[in-house]
């Protein structure tokens, strides 16, 4: 699908070389207006961005023409879908001065790979090819050009995202498309507008104040089941990154606030975004964010700077930092899901879909003790959220705490019946399980939405946050990386798990791996640099750092490696 523009960020064929068939799409298209616009937002010279898992992001000050360019992008995926379509101005956890761009396809999904393709294409056309690249968009992909076409735009709280998103309300009015401004939302707040306005409203609302009524309703309803409530008020601290999620959990709270309390930090009023905070710091430090207090055994969570991952952490009463992060996020709630099943007595298939960075101790508890199905995917939310759909319900986290759970339309309407229908016990299970899939924002790991679902749960069950934490204890492990001539000489597969070239190097990773307990190890190519990442465990944290540097070694020596040889110790 568009399959010659996958090796270059350049498209194909010289604008002489291009012969005019598009006697209709010209009329269609006001080429007129649109160099006209485009010369308002014009492409810096020798500027090449590649529309990634995350979209596009760089600095902000490169993006202007991006935004534009995204708005006649989306015009055209909307008719081509006859639906509506989303476009976010975020970069997520970047620093402040970065921005970025995504689409969002009509189920609230990531855009389509062959789009993604025509989205680097159009970004990266010099001025006067761009009548040619929309064109050729359009017939590549048989778009009616007729059909209308509907834009939903929201954005960050960067201090460049409002211009940028005006730069996208430019390129969706040029080609006629028409288009609402939510103005500042999270990342999966928009995912969930889009996924509203394509099912007629039969998923929900899709203003702010429906986001807010749905996920409340259904976590008050939830936790008035907690025997626990009354003996204590629950209070959670939440670090927000000093983005959005500062700003929506303030106008949420008081919606579901008898059922929780929540202590807002780093919400944007002095500190920088993402700076020495939110899910990305403290999962990579491994340690609390700045600016907030915890005293032992407090429960606190940090967001990231659009809202769509989070992590949980805690100090115990020696005063050493745990982290709770998306592979025990994904085992609490997988292992509820199960529990309630049992109880209605259902047996419908349910699956957690992990990557490999998964430690190795989730997966075990996971199979071993909940008998739950765990499977392994391509790191990448898109092939996480593919593979859970295949089940009756789906639970998926990456390690980072981006993650959420999927249900058939199968599985919600049998359960609503269940709700209504069975008696004492079952029924009030089967209502927990009603709400619980309310809850959760099924268009894209949401961390308003995967808090509460979190805060639910615990309350349900009455468990604080360190039996939480005990319900397995990870494995140790090290991830190091390798600088290669070319990453490219590392294929994998076994969703990532192997490597399959160059020769002899899976050969020297298993002997490896021989000799330590509880181990195993990996390599990837990374995804947007020249070196090859490494990820090892085992059953204690010499023995994992010692596998890791081992495994550096072989990389280094059978995959070219560049640059001074791996060292060992850390």
């Amino acid at each position: 699908m568009g399959g010659e523009w996958g090796q270059s960020a350049i498209c194909p064929e010289s604008a002489q070389e291009w012969t005019i068939q598009v006697g209709q799409h010209l009329l269609d298209m006001d080429l007129g207006a649109i160099t006209k616009y485009s010369a308002l937002h014009a492409k810096p010279n020798g500027l090449i961005l590649q529309y990634g898992t995350a979209g596009f992001r760089t600095k902000a000050e490169h993006l202007d023409h991006v935004m534009f360019r995204m708005g006649l992008l989306a015009v055209l995926r909307s008719k081509q879908t006859k639906s509506t379509i989303g476009v976010m101005v975020t970069a997520s956890h970047n620093p402040e001065e970065d921005n970025g761009v995504k689409l969002v396809d009509p189920l609230g999904e990531m855009l389509a790979p062959s789009w993604e393709e025509h989205a680097t294409c159009l970004a990266n056309a010099e001025e006067q090819d761009m009548q040619r690249v929309l064109i050729d968009i359009s017939e590549k992909e048989a778009v009616n050009l007729q059909q209308d076409a509907f834009v939903v735009i929201g954005r960050d709280t960067r201090p460049s995202s409002e211009k940028l998103s005006q730069s996208v309300i430019d390129g969706v009015t040029v080609l006629g498309g028409q288009f609402h401004d939510y103005g500042l939302l999270t990342t999966p707040q928009l995912h969930y507008m889009v996924y509203c306005r394509n099912t007629g409203g039969r998923y929900g609302k899709a203003t702010i104040e429906g986001y807010y009524q749905k996920l409340s309703k259904a976590f008050v309803e939830l936790t008035k089941q907690a025997s626990c409530s009354g003996d204590e008020y629950r209070s959670l601290k939440v670090d927000c990154a000093n983005g959005i999620g500062a700003l929506k959990l303030r106008e949420m709270e008081h919606y579901f606030s008898q059922g929780l309390s929540v202590q807002l930090f780093n919400d944007g009023s002095k500190g920088k975004l993402n700076h020495l905070c939110g899910a990305d710091f403290v999962k990579s430090h491994q340690k609390p964010p700045q600016g907030m207090e915890i005293k032992s055994n407090e429960r606190c969570c940090s967001f990231d700077g659009d809202a769509d991952r989070i992590v949980y952490y805690y100090h115990d009463a020696d005063g050493h930092f745990h982290l709770i992060d998306g592979d025990k996020i994904a085992t609490l709630i997988s292992s509820f899901l199960k529990e309630l099943l049992v109880e209605i007595g259902e047996s419908l298939n349910i699956g957690v879909v992990q990557t490999a960075y998964a430690n190795g101790s989730s997966t075990r508890y996971l199979e071993e003790v909940m008998k739950v199905p765990v499977y392994c995917t391509k790191t990448g939310v898109k092939h996480l959220h593919h593979k859970a759909q295949e089940f009756d319900i789906g639970v998926y986290f990456e390690a980072n705490g981006h993650g959420t759970a999927l249900f058939s339309t199968a599985v919600e309407m049998k359960i609503k019946q269940s709700a209504e229908q069975l008696e004492d016990k079952k029924r009030k299970a089967a209502k927990m399980l009603e709400n619980i899939i309310d809850l959760f924002n099924q268009a894209a790991g949401d961390a308003i939405s995967d808090m509460l679902v979190i805060e639910a749960i615990l309350a349900l069950k009455g468990l604080t946050v360190q039996q939480w934490d005990a319900l397995y204890t990870d494995l140790p492990n090290r991830q190091l990386k390798v600088q290669v001539a070319d990453r490219r000489v590392i294929t994998t597969t076994n969703a990532e798990r192997q490597a399959v070239t160059p020769p002899g190097l899976q050969e020297a990773i298993n002997d490896l791996v021989k000799k330590y307990k509880l181990s195993r190890a990996f390599v990837r190519p990374s995804g947007t640099e020249d070196v090859v990442r490494v990820y090892a465990e085992a059953d204690s944290q010499e023995s994992a750092d010692h596998l890791a540097h081992e495994v550096s070694l072989a990389v280094f020596q059978l995959a070219g490696g560049i640059g001074e040889r791996p060292q060992p110790g850390f």
